[in-house]
Parts: C-alpha cells; structure tokens; sequence
C-alpha cells in the first residue's frame, strides 16, 4: 500500500500551500474499473491475470473479500493474479464489505457461477442516498430467492434466467448496479436487456473483460445492454485496466487550483471531455494526443457553473474537487449535484479555509476570494479529502488535512505525485490513543 503500509496511528498531510504544480504525472489505472472486474474474476474457470491495478486501499479491500469467497489473490507490482482455490465458500463478511460498496459486486457473480451468496449489505463514503434495492428487484428478476437478516444478503438459484431489468434510480441509473447484473447475465439461461444502463467507460472495461472470458455482450457504452448467457466462461485471459480518469482529473484541477502547468501522460482524454471542457471555461489552456493531456491555468481563472452528471457528464466524484478549485475564482459559480444531491460534506471544510460558500437549497453558491488560508480540516470521505488537498495546495501558509487514509482508498502514493509536481507535503502518523 505504498505510504500506508506501515503505519500504525492517525495518518495526517501536512502541506505548504501558494505553489503552483509543475512537472508531469503518469495516470494510474481506475480503481473503479479494476474493482468490479477484481470481483467478476469469480465468474472464470481458470486463472485471471489483470494489469495496471492501483495500490490503494480499495483494491486491497476487494482482494481480502474476494480471498473470503475463496479466491486466490496474488500481486506482483501492478499485476494481480486471480483464480478460485476454494468454490464452496460463498460468504462476504461485513468486516470488509461495509468499508466499500463495490464489495457488493460479488453477489452477482457468486449467485451466477456458485448458485447462492450471501453477502454484507455495503458501506463506503458517506455521501447520500444509494440503495442496492435496484441490484436486489434485478436478481429477484433474474429467478433468485432473496432473505434479508442481520444485515446480509442471503441468495440462491439454480440458475439465473434472462430477464428484462431497468436501472434507473432517484437520481439516475447505478454503475455498481449495471457491474453487478451484466457480470450475473454471463451465465443466465437466454438474454437479459439492462434498461437505463450505466454508459461510464468503467462498465465498458468491464465488459471487455468480461466478453474477453467468452462472455456475450452488446451495448456497453449505451443505455441499454444486451447479454445473452453462455454455459461457462474460460480464463486464463490478460486483462489491462484503463487509465483512471478520476485520478487524472484530480491532477488538472490540482494545477487549475494552483494556477500552475503540467501534463498529466497515460491518460485517455476521451473519457475526460466534460471536465476539460469545464477547465477551459475557466481560461485554462489544454492540449491533448492520445494519451496525454496538458494543461497551462498559469493565468488568473474565472468562475463556472457546474453540474455534476452520469456520464458523460461532469463526474460526481470530481465535484467536491472542482469547487475547492473555485473557491479562489474570480466571480461567483454555483455547483450542483444531480447524483448525489446531498454530496457536500467537504463546504464546512472549505469554509475553515475561507472560503465563500452559502448553501441555497440543492445546490451551492461560490464567490471567489482572492485567497484561501490554511487551516486545519478533516477529510469526511475519499473525495472530499482529494479536495480538501487541493484547497491547501491554493492556500496560504499551512494545513493539516486529517484522515487521509480515508484518502488512500482511491489515490496511489498521492502525497508522493505531488511532491513531484513540486508540492511541500509530508504524510505523518499522529499515534493513536
């Protein structure tokens, strides 16, 4: 786990603000695309061998839950090697899966290959209302007999049948939920059309992984998914991660924030259009190739409105993000989320630092001050915590952002990418109580 591996206490970033990022950083691969994919290795017959899987916490959390279910989990650098050792242990305990939602992918393809699972209802970043009640209505669909207790998903079926299921939700579909019944479909008898099916480029990775095992699949990318089910599914596959969008946006909102240049490499940039779109409006300047893009925000920026969408819409992730970016923009921006309404547990952070943010409702206003101070703040989720950094890279003087394991679930050695971008900040371990 890289800067986490040792430590024993409460881990703290102190950082030195008012410089901008310089430099370039590589992309790792997305976190959110290895993890449902980490879990549909359950599905394959014979050992899986996955590529540019990031060292952070999540993926260890996945690979402990999938261990729990009886598979075999083995790193050598960015490589994960997956094969089941033991089929009859089908049980996810809560000690795991309460710390990250997409833990709960594994119902699907445990109830797909092993007919039964039983499974800890999910947690993960406080960040709003997500049911699994669409995942659950789908598997009852698809012919599985479903008991709730004690906080577990308890599932049988002799086999899986087709079925037709709609994804949307309050607030749009479900990616984990899309993940979860496409990987179960593989093996269903006849076809299942997923309706208002997540489009993110992760769900398209996933079935590329997926259809790479023998799986049949149309449509991933698009609304609605087919999947007609085969008897089984092969292995012995290579399956390379796509770049992490997520962790690439953070890096050009950083130096967006900062006022600084860079260029981020091993990028996909067709994955990132709403954002750059989003930070050019601002006065930013970038360029793009194939796999790199470069940013040039060296200048003065200006405020946007911002409205946080499924893809490819502005990702929810990068929300809190952004608005530590217009916090110190010249005019006022307002930020809504149409994911998550309620995402916005970092603006009390935020204001510490000085910030102008008033809540108005299901939305937020910014009016950007010339500076932010630093201060000290606490990361309430992963996301938060990312912006959180991002603020105190902007500020004045110094900030101590606490919890920053919270953190490590979604960024690799993050304290040690920017430090090569020329940022001041050091990881310490305030010794538990």
């Amino acid at each position: 786990m890289g800067e986490a591996s040792m430590e024993r206490g409460t881990p703290i970033y102190r950082i030195r603000g008012g410089r901008p990022l310089q430099g370039e950083v590589e992309v790792s691969g997305a976190k959110n695309a290895a993890l449902p994919i980490m879990a549909s290795t359950i599905l394959a017959r014979r050992p899986v061998t996955l590529k540019r899987v990031p060292e952070v916490r999540d993926v260890q959390t996945l690979s402990t839950v999938l261990e729990e279910v009886g598979m075999r989990v083995e790193r050598a650098d960015c490589d994960l090697r997956i094969e089941t050792v033991d089929p009859d242990r089908c049980r996810a305990d809560r000690t795991w899966v309460r710390h990250m939602r997409a833990s709960f992918c594994v119902l699907g393809p445990l109830l797909a290959r092993r007919g039964q699972a039983v499974v800890a209802l999910p947690g993960g970043c406080k960040i709003g209302d997500r049911p699994v009640d669409i995942h659950l209505r789908g598997f009852e669909a698809m012919g599985a007999r479903l008991a709730l207790e004690d906080g577990y998903v308890s599932a049988r079926a002799e086999r899986l049948r087709g079925a037709t299921i709609d994804l949307a939700g309050p607030h749009g579909t479900t990616v984990t939920g899309t993940a979860n019944l496409m990987a179960a479909a593989t093996l269903a008898d006849g076809r299942t059309t997923l309706v208002n099916a997540a489009c993110e480029p992760e769900i398209v990775d996933l079935a590329r992984f997926l259809i790479s095992l023998g799986a049949k699949i149309d449509g991933a990318g698009r609304s609605v998914i087919t999947i007609d089910g085969v008897e089984r599914l092969g292995g012995e596959v290579t399956h390379r991660v796509i770049p992490d969008r997520i962790e690439a946006a953070t890096f050009l909102i950083a130096a967006t924030a900062t006022r600084g240049a860079i260029c981020v490499r091993g990028a996909d940039p067709s994955h990132l259009s709403a954002v750059i779109d989003l930070l050019q409006s601002t006065g930013a300047e970038i360029e793009v190739d194939q796999s790199s893009i470069r940013i040039d925000a060296t200048r003065p920026i200006r405020a946007v409105d911002v409205v946080a969408r499924p893809y490819p819409g502005v990702p929810t992730d990068m929300q809190a993000p952004i608005m530590a970016m217009l916090a110190t923009a010249a005019g006022e921006s307002i930020v809504r989320d149409e994911v998550f309404p309620d995402r916005f547990a970092h603006v009390p952070e935020l204001v510490k630092m000085g910030a102008n943010i008033e809540d108005i409702g299901d939305r937020v206003c910014i009016r950007g001050v010339q500076f932010l101070n630093g201060a000290q703040v606490t990361a309430p989720d992963l996301r938060a915590g990312a912006a959180l950094v991002i603020a105190a890279l902007a500020a004045q003087g110094d900030t101590v952002v606490r919890k920053v394991d919270r953190i490590d679930r979604g960024y690799r050695q993050f304290a040690k990418r920017l430090r090569q971008l020329g940022v001041q900040i050091d990881r310490e371990v305030r010794k538990s109580q």
